[in-house]
């Protein structure tokens, strides 16, 4: 963007071309635009394409780097961290997001659906659906909050999957706060997003690294 002298609402190449220019694959081009959106970077318009944004009040917080695996007590808070900031977020986004924000979140539901058995791109995809609620809250900084510990959470949740062999049921929670969320009911949905992230919680708790270190 600042290379090429792009300004705020000025449309990007597509998804091809930014590929082909940075010599990588689609998907880590829609991963770094949609990690670029967190930080109001970019806009993204579905079926319209990619706008340079502005946000002069971004946080601009990079995600930290750990030197091996996090302890079950920082998982334990990271979580805790999460709904604070989840169930507020959810019960905004109820009542802010747009349709075409509605509808991504439909994109990703069905795309988890497809894709229980695989768990690496199951868990990335479950990860998007609880950012794609962030963004539709409209608070920039729930979101970029989000963004850097969800970022953190990755492998964790991941090991998560393995260990509670919760897919279904995950995947059951996730489609209920979307659910709430398109009809409009934010007590609903801070409700269930409430109970979901108490669920990864027990999961947590239940979780023995000994036995089930992070892989």
């Amino acid at each position: 963007i600042q290379r090429d002298g792009y300004s705020p609402g000025d449309r990007l190449p597509s998804i091809a071309a930014l590929a082909r220019d940075f010599v990588v694959g689609a998907p880590t081009v829609r991963e770094a635009l949609k990690r670029l959106e967190m930080a109001g970077t970019v806009s993204i318009r579905h079926g319209s394409g990619v706008y340079v944004g502005r946000e002069d009040d971004s946080l601009l917080m990079s995600n930290p780097v750990f030197s091996g695996a996090p302890s079950k007590k920082m998982l334990l808070d990271l979580i805790e961290a999460r709904g604070a900031i989840e169930v507020t977020g959810a019960g905004l986004a109820a009542t802010h997001a747009s349709e075409a924000q509605l509808d991504e979140m439909a994109r990703l539901l069905d795309q988890a659906e497809a894709n229980l058995g695989d768990d690496e791109l199951l868990n990335q995809t479950n990860m998007a659906f609880h950012r794609s609620i962030a963004i539709a809250s409209g608070n920039m900084v729930f979101r970029q909050l989000l963004e850097v510990m969800t970022s953190l959470f990755t492998r964790e949740q991941r090991a998560i999957l393995d260990i509670q062999n919760s897919r279904a049921e995950d995947h059951g929670q996730h489609a209920g706060i979307y659910r709430a969320l398109r009809a409009r009911d934010a007590d609903r949905a801070r409700d269930l997003m409430r109970e979901h992230l108490d669920k990864v919680r027990t999961d947590l708790e239940q979780w023995d690294p000994d036995t089930h270190p992070i892989r």
